[in-house]
C-alpha cells in the first residue's frame, strides 16, 4: 500500500494568452482605410461615420481622416435611454 497518491497531470496552471483588446488609435490621430481603431468583445464602442464593425466586433476605418470619439444617447429596445461611445473618422481637411 502506497503512502502517497499517484502523481499525474493537472488541468490547472494553464493560462491563455491575453487578447490585446482596447483602443489602438486615440482621438486626434490620423488613420488610413482598413486601420483598426478599437479591438473589443461586444459593443463597448459603436461605429459612427466612416467606421465599420468587423466580424470579431473590432472597429476599423473605411476612409482616411482623423479619429473622433463622441458620447451619444441610444434608445434601447425596451424604450430606455443608454449612453454609448461612438467612434467616427472625420476628414482632415
Amino acid at each position: 500500500m502506497s503512502k502517497t497518491g499517484a502523481k499525474g497531470t493537472t488541468k490547472l496552471g494553464k493560462d491563455s494568452r491575453s487578447k490585446r483588446l482596447g483602443v489602438k488609435i486615440f482621438a486626434g490621430q490620423k488613420v488610413k482605410p482598413g486601420m483598426i481603431i478599437v479591438r473589443q468583445r461586444g459593443s463597448k464602442f459603436i461605429p459612427g461615420e466612416n467606421v465599420k464593425k468587423g466580424r470579431d466586433d473590432s472597429l476599423y476605418a473605411t476612409e482616411p481622416g482623423v479619429v473622433e470619439f463622441k458620447t451619444t444617447g441610444k434608445i434601447c429596445y425596451d424604450g430606455k435611454r443608454k449612453k454609448v461611445k461612438k467612434v467616427a473618422v472625420v476628414n482632415s481637411s
